[in-house]
């Protein structure tokens, strides 16, 4: 586990407190906070992408010096080192008011990605911007979350656009000096903190943690000297590689996140598993039980009465399988530990009426939780009639899987000018009543054009920004005019545009759109002109080959609608012209890339 270098910058003694603020991400949901880091340096702060930490690292002595002394900036750095303190304090939130006698229950919430900041690119897509909000949230709530998730090193694949305008895969390696990152150490000072069997081998893992406001969540890492070459690169991206990778990733996630936590002494009270890459850890608990010797049966029963499980996917598709010989080359021989069968411990993740040779990992979540619940109020629906075979006696309306629909930070999502518009019709703390009836019933009074003018001053920005970032580019990296159009220069911000920004995998059902292509045809010719933005990464299981844009014949001539798991780089297309022609969804071959 390498280690960063020094990041507290020399601050001037009288604001030598921002060292601090930089390095807990709470400022990144503080409007006050991102304020005040503006106030250093403006131009700075925008190069950096708003990263606290590299502006401190940059920023002119001489300008820490002349702040430290101006009064209107002191006022500001004051109140915002209050406001951290508070932070700080686990007393007196709203989740220790209202359930005093639970205040002290931590709730463990694994995941395998973490939508933080981009400061931090360890997340994906929505898995991972919905667990940062539910730990952001946690946070301003003080319910006693804590999180567990893996280190990617090398983050999410990262794509650029060739000579040609098609995209590859970049590598980056992320500067651990920019980020909140901390080193966790044992008891004794150990950088590792357990060890795992895996492929007959000793795995060891530490541990690096991210304070999310009142929320640690610890980064679990393999990347240590005495690990075999193969285990050190195994959490280094994510959602790279093969099914094998995944398994081995997934399975570092569940066993080695509880025995890392029981290093570090901790003993929630509650383990959710966000989504079904987690379930090992639902199944390391039984072994742990059933090593202290309880029965397996009532391991079972123990781990489910403390055990919460989230699914999202709403397809079969989405949800993650192996073969038994995959998951036993992997974990070894584990029922051995357990004194039960082989098929014990592979019949927690069958499915009774899919893929009966296969592990299925929310299958196991599911028998391994007492509450499960989908992602909204449809996708509640979906799940219960995708997971009703494991309850053949019931009806899918009957089935235990209830729905939370999901939410979002508000402080992080919603833009300055929005707020300063809400505030301006609903009061400044009207986020502090957001459960309160009346609240929206004058929410639905707000002007409708000055929702619109705020809308296309936003839109505009995002296309300002888009064309600073394509000069940017041509000046130091491009060399080819097509790199410009693809990187969105010619985008019109008075047009409909459509965005699809998700992995290219089959169950992310990019051809939604087409499904009523009579109610597509009337959007597109009543508000011309419109677009359609498909920004994608192809994923792991993607070759370079299969990589080419819908409406081409595939190297061996089937049409993209027989090609299940056709990958496209991005692009740009659709076009309504005002006199009603229709919208053809074919791009041709020299279609856009988008960066």
């Amino acid at each position: 586990m390498s280690q960063p270098e020094t990041r507290r910058p020399r601050l001037p003694e009288r604001i030598s407190g921002l060292a601090a603020v930089a390095t807990n991400l709470s400022w990144s949901w503080s409007r006050d906070a991102r304020a005040l880091f503006r106030m250093l340096d403006g131009a700075l702060w925008h190069l950096t992408r708003h990263n606290p930490i590299e502006l401190l690292r940059r920023v002119d002595p001489a300008r820490l010096a002349a702040c430290a002394q101006d009064p209107a900036f002191l006022e500001r750095y004051d109140a915002l080192i209050a406001w951290n303190g508070w932070v700080a304090d686990t007393h007196d939130t709203w989740f220790e008011t209202t359930y005093p006698d639970l205040a002290q229950r931590t709730i463990a919430y694994f995941c395998a990605e973490f939508g933080l900041h981009a400061s931090v690119p360890i997340y994906s897509g929505g898995l991972g911007v919905l667990a940062g909000d539910h730990c952001k949230t946690a946070s301003d709530l003080g319910v006693p979350l804590l999180g567990v998730g893996l280190f990617y090193i090398k983050g999410y694949s990262d794509q650029r656009l060739r000579l040609d305008g098609w995209q590859e895969d970049a590598e980056e390696r992320f500067d651990l000096a920019a980020t909140p990152l901390e080193p966790v150490r044992g008891p004794h000072g150990d950088p590792c903190l357990a060890t795992v069997r895996m492929s007959g081998r000793a795995v060891s893992i530490g541990a690096w943690r991210v304070m999310v406001g009142r929320v640690p969540i610890f980064l679990l890492d393999t990347d240590h000297e005495q690990n075999d070459p193969a285990d050190r690169q195994l959490c280094h991206r994510l959602y790279a590689g093969g099914p094998d990778l995944r398994l081995r990733q997934e399975w570092i996630l569940g066993v080695g996140g509880v025995r890392v936590l029981r290093t570090l002494g901790y003993d929630p009270a509650v383990w959710h598993a966000n989504e079904g890459h987690a379930a090992f850890m639902l199944v390391e608990r039984v072994r742990e039980l059933v090593a202290s010797g309880v029965s397996f049966a009532d391991a079972v029963r123990r781990v489910r009465a403390a055990s919460v499980f989230t699914t999202h996917t709403p397809v079969p598709a989405g949800h993650d399988t192996f073969s038994p010989e995959q998951v036993e080359q992997c974990t070894g021989p584990v029922w051995q530990e357990m004194g039960v069968r082989r098929e014990d411990v592979f019949r927690l993740g069958h499915h009774p009426a899919l893929d009966h040779d296969r592990f299925h990992m929310s299958v196991a979540a599911i028998r391994l939780s007492a509450r499960v619940n989908a992602v909204s109020r449809r996708h509640g629906e979906e799940s219960r009639r995708i997971w009703a075979p494991l309850w053949p006696d019931r009806e899918a309306a009957r089935v235990p899987i209830t729905d939370i629909t999901n939410g979002v930070h508000v402080a992080t999502w919603m833009a300055n000018r929005v707020v300063a518009l809400l505030e301006s019709h609903l009061g400044a703390d009207w986020w502090q009543h957001v459960d309160d009836p009346a609240v929206w019933a004058r929410m639905l009074k707000l002007d409708d054009f000055a929702l619109w003018a705020v809308h296309n001053e936003l839109k505009s920005h995002l296309m300002r920004s888009i064309r600073e970032q394509a000069r940017r580019r041509w000046a130091d990296q491009w060399k080819e005019a097509l790199h410009l159009v693809g990187a969105g220069t010619l985008l019109d911000h008075h047009a409909l545009t459509i965005g699809f920004g998700r992995r290219f995998a089959t169950y992310k059902r990019a051809d939604l759109i087409f499904r009523d292509p009579h109610r597509l045809q009337r959007l597109l010719r009543s508000c011309s002109p419109a677009k359609r933005i498909r920004a994608t990464s192809p994923g792991s299981r993607c070759s370079s080959a299969s990589m080419r844009t819908p409406g081409k014949r595939g190297s061996r001539g089937e049409s993209p609608s027989s090609r299940t798991t056709t990958c496209t780089s991005a692009t740009i297309w659709c076009r309504a012209s005002t006199s009603g022609s229709t919208c053809r969804g074919r791009p041709s071959r020299r279609a856009a890339p988008v960066a």
